[in-house]
């Protein structure tokens, strides 16, 4: 990973004041992409990060550049029991949580009437369901260390956009997820924010293909005028919310759009 400055804190593979020495952090999703990313600055910003992801081989790469502060563990998260065993395995490994990030997603593009049964089922269950059942598990061992989750949703889930209903029903779903944890749990010192990206620089990207036969006018309010932003930019911004930096972030959906969502 590139080095970083002050807003990184790092410097030729050295910690310099991590923010994370000492804490724990889940990470889902952490095989590739923004997932990846964030693991990666965790470790060099002190922390011992859990990273889960469905490809055993992408984990094992990680894991071969993040060093021993790193352990991967493969899971399919579409099973809710596997949510739950990936918290417990988490706990057996590192003794505690700090940080969950709900990073692991899909995405596809589709005619409404195309979406199979199977198709909107796995969706939901990875995009929406999984951030649900790993919430649910997690947030007994966060709130005996004032941990945060941080769950990734997307601009599809603040706005309607063609071709992706399943996709948008999904996000929308984190983002709700988001505040209704943050109400439940008002009251303590657990943290529940999102942040919410359109189009990131990731293989989930590359490997996104529009449906046939697509009305463009319909699809160009979402298509931004500024391109993507990289998977490094999200890791940041992820670590500065994790970070407790600002206390009173709660309950937050932080746009990172280029301006998609503004207008």
């Amino acid at each position: 990973m590139a080095e970083q400055g002050n807003d990184g804190r790092v410097e030729g593979g050295r910690v310099e004041g991590g923010r994370f020495e000492g804490k724990v952090a889940l990470i889902t999703g952490a095989g590739s992409g923004i997932g990846k990313a964030v693991a990666l600055l965790l470790v060099h910003e002190g922390a011992r990060v859990f990273g889960v992801d469905i490809n055993a081989a992408a984990l094992d790469g990680v894991a071969a550049e993040a060093g021993e502060r790193f352990t991967a563990h493969v899971a399919d998260l579409s099973d809710p029991q596997a949510c739950k065993d990936v918290v417990a395995a988490c706990l057996a490994a590192e003794g505690g949580l700090d940080v969950l990030g709900n990073i692991a997603g899909i995405a596809a593009s589709s005619h409404l009437e195309d979406v199979t049964v199977e198709q909107y089922r796995t969706m939901m269950a990875i995009n929406a369901d999984a951030c649900f059942f790993l919430c649910q598990a997690a947030i007994p061992a966060l709130l005996e260390r004032s941990g945060n989750i941080v769950n990734l949703a997307s601009n599809a889930g603040l706005m309607g956009q063609a071709y992706t209903v399943a996709y948008c029903m999904s996000k929308g779903a984190v983002v709700q997820l988001t505040k209704a944890l943050a109400m439940e749990y008002v009251k303590t010192d657990l943290r529940v924010n999102a942040i919410a990206p359109a189009a990131v620089n990731t293989p989930l990207l590359h490997n996104f293909q529009v449906a046939e036969g697509v009305d463009l006018d319909l699809m160009r309010p979402y298509m931004g005028f500024r391109g993507m932003t990289e998977a490094q930019e999200l890791a940041r911004l992820f670590a500065f919310v994790a970070s407790g930096e600002v206390p009173s972030m709660h309950g937050a959906v932080l746009s990172v759009d280029n301006a998609i969502t503004a207008g």
